[in-house]
């Protein structure tokens, strides 16, 4: 695994051992990272369910002012911190070690322009985050939440959350979900 793009263009980077984490394929990063570039400078960036930082430090390589990683694994957490140290970024970054409902809560941010989560395939952890998210005053009607998921994960129940769904990336394991949220809000 690589950094794509930026000032840390073709930097490796270290990932935790185990079947823990999935890191996100350099192909799924690049489409990922085609869409998201128009939003990338000067953005606050949110990396939840970090694992190695990969996606968070793709973001800053590519122009991000800040970013934060949240990871409840140590070894994750060491990860994030060598990748950030060795691709010259952590200057730019806050982390969190700890379950990523409480680290939204130590957030104090005006607004967050992108959060990305990789959660565990089928915990039902986006139901918990989108929800968490919801009542945080850095999350607004410009903020773009994207999830990555399995590829038959159903999303409908987040527009009770008061999200909606602006767009939908397949791949051929997975999903890219662009959430914001919705007017009435």
């Amino acid at each position: 695994m690589r950094v794509i793009a930026g000032t840390a263009r073709r930097l490796p980077l270290k990932t935790p051992e185990g079947m823990g984490t999935r890191p996100t394929t350099d192909r799924v990063k690049e489409t990922l990272f085609n869409i998201l570039q128009p939003y990338l400078e000067d953005c606050l960036f949110i990396d939840l369910f970090s694992g190695s930082g990969g996606i968070g430090i793709e973001a800053l390589s590519r122009g991000a002012r800040h970013a934060y990683f949240v990871d409840n694994n140590k070894e994750a957490f060491s990860c994030i911190k060598h990748n950030l140290e060795f691709t010259k970024t952590e200057n730019r970054a806050t982390i969190f070690r700890q379950d990523v409902c409480g680290a939204l809560a130590l957030i104090h941010e005006k607004e967050a322009d992108i959060i990305f989560m990789d959660p565990p395939y089928g915990e039902g952890y986006e139901n918990k985050v989108l929800a968490s998210l919801a009542d945080k005053a850095y999350v607004t009607e410009n903020t773009l939440i994207v999830i990555e998921a399995g590829l038959l994960q159903d999303f409908s129940f987040s527009a009770s959350l008061g999200y909606e769904i602006i767009r939908e990336k397949t791949y051929k394991t997975n999903k890219h979900v662009f959430l914001k949220k919705g007017q009435e809000s």
